[in-house]
């Protein structure tokens, strides 16, 4: 495996940071190296958020991923912002309800995915994250995908346990897409 540094980035209430540290808590459970690193602006909703998650065979000496080889942008501004920071042979992972233009590189591999779209025909609108997040998985192969659960369980809070099911199938979704 390489190193993945990864970039998610949105704004607040749109799972930024949750999908981060799913991945993140993956990465634990197969012996990675790993780091999870979230920013946010002061608005709990709607100001902007990004998360930087490393996921590594050898040692991570910063958190901070400057330039991502994996960049998820779940809004406009994060990709206008972040794209030309994304490493040539990156993959950019675009939330095309949200974002109607195109990567404008092309040194780069570019994925479209509706995943807030998707999420409303699971009826869960708000797990746009988790869908984004299945189609990173399978393919980028950062995490094993086959036991994304264990992950899962480790970031859900008890008192959501209820949440695990629909989860699942949001990050089915967006795998399988």
């Amino acid at each position: 495996m390489s190193t993945f540094n990864i970039l998610i980035a949105g704004f607040g209430g749109q799972g930024v940071l949750f999908a981060g540290k799913c991945l993140a808590y993956k990465g634990l459970t197969e012996n990675k190296q790993v780091s999870w690193l979230p920013s946010y602006g002061p608005e709990m909703r709607g100001g902007t958020a990004n998360c930087s998650v490393i996921l590594s065979d050898t040692p991570v000496g910063s958190p901070i991923v400057s330039n991502p080889n994996v960049l998820i942008a779940m809004n406009l501004p994060s990709l206008d912002k972040y794209e030309d920071a994304t490493v040539s042979g990156g993959k950019i992972f675009v939330e095309s309800t949200l974002i109607d233009r195109k990567v404008n590189r092309e040194d780069v591999e570019a994925f479209y995915i509706p995943a807030t779209k998707m999420a409303t025909e699971l009826g869960a609108p708000t797990l746009a994250n988790m869908v984004l997040l299945g189609k990173v998985i399978k393919e980028t192969g950062a995490v094993d995908f086959a036991t994304i659960e264990e992950g899962l369980k480790k970031v859900i809070p008890a008192r959501k346990a209820d949440m695990l099911e629909i989860n699942l199938k949001a990050l089915e979704a967006g795998y399988n897409f």
